[in-house]
């Protein structure tokens, strides 16, 4: 049943206040069905309106599923469609486009009651969410080694980077990037510690999206860089945290990644 086909709603001028009402209760089978809505010959729409909400539901839950495979894989099916059913009701979408539903689902689900026996679902639903948004970002050229070496050398501490669209960054005390790789699949998944702090870069060089675990450090300076600081300065930031960082093996790693579009010399301090 869609909103255009139920007779009796109110003229075009009134359409928003109609829309409102029609969608107000839409994701909450609790509200009553909006007194604007009516069938045939003005009569009441209860059944019909929440045979139509019921269908929306479903839509939404299928739209999380097919998002967060990883994090349904891991709860199972039943679980995941109670969670996302709860996480509906919170969250209504905003957009009429289904991919850019569940932002919001991985805070939901750090805040759930009954996934507090795996606190590591969260960042690894994060995971996925930043999988999606880098599939579906802008293209660009990555840099590639040529562009730096062109650098002089008394210039390439002040570099500054631009981040490609696709590029996202996940930290996660938990073995998050392990448990989403291991649960993207269809294979068996063997015994993991998941006491273990992991973090995620996440890129979209060209057609195909890769999840890298970076090492120790990593995401400090990746995450510096993305917010504009110059070279040496996300450098300071990664050594500070971990005094073993490798900055040149991890410029190489970026750069492969293709987690950059540009590095240009900014002003000397």
């Amino acid at each position: 049943m869609q909103p255009e086909a139920i007779e009796g709603r109110p003229s075009h001028s009134d359409g928003l206040t109609y829309a409102g009402a029609f969608c107000a209760a839409l994701t909450d089978p609790a509200k009553p069905t909006p007194a604007l809505v009516a069938g045939p010959g003005g009569k009441q729409a209860a059944r019909r309106y929440n045979v139509y909400r019921n269908n929306v539901t479903v839509s939404l839950i299928d739209a999380l599923a097919a998002t967060f495979p990883a994090v349904l894989r891991i709860t199972g099916e039943d679980f995941f469609r109670a969670m996302a059913r709860f996480h509906i009701r919170e969250t209504p979408p905003t957009s009429p486009l289904l991919f850019e539903y569940g932002h919001d689902f991985a805070a939901f689900i750090a805040r759930y009651e009954h996934a507090r026996s795996m606190p590591w679902l969260a960042d690894t639903a994060r995971i996925e969410r930043a999988w999606l948004d880098a599939y579906h970002a802008a293209d660009a050229e990555p840099i590639e080694a040529g562009d730096l070496a062109s650098v002089p050398p008394d210039r390439l501490a002040e570099l500054v980077f631009s981040p490609h669209p696709a590029t996202r960054i996940v930290r996660s005390p938990y073995a998050a990037v392990t448990i989403f790789a291991a649960n993207r699949g269809d294979g068996p998944v063997e015994r993991i510690d998941a006491s273990l702090a992991e973090d995620a870069l996440i890129t979209r060089p060209e057609a195909d999206v890769f999840v890298h675990h970076l090492p120790p450090g990593a995401a400090l300076f990746l995450k510096a860089l993305v917010d504009r600081s110059p070279l040496a300065e996300a450098a300071g930031i990664a050594l500070e945290a971990e005094p073993a960082f490798d900055i040149g093996a991890c410029v190489a790693a970026m750069i492969t990644a293709g987690a950059f579009t540009s590095c240009t010399p900014g002003n000397p301090s």
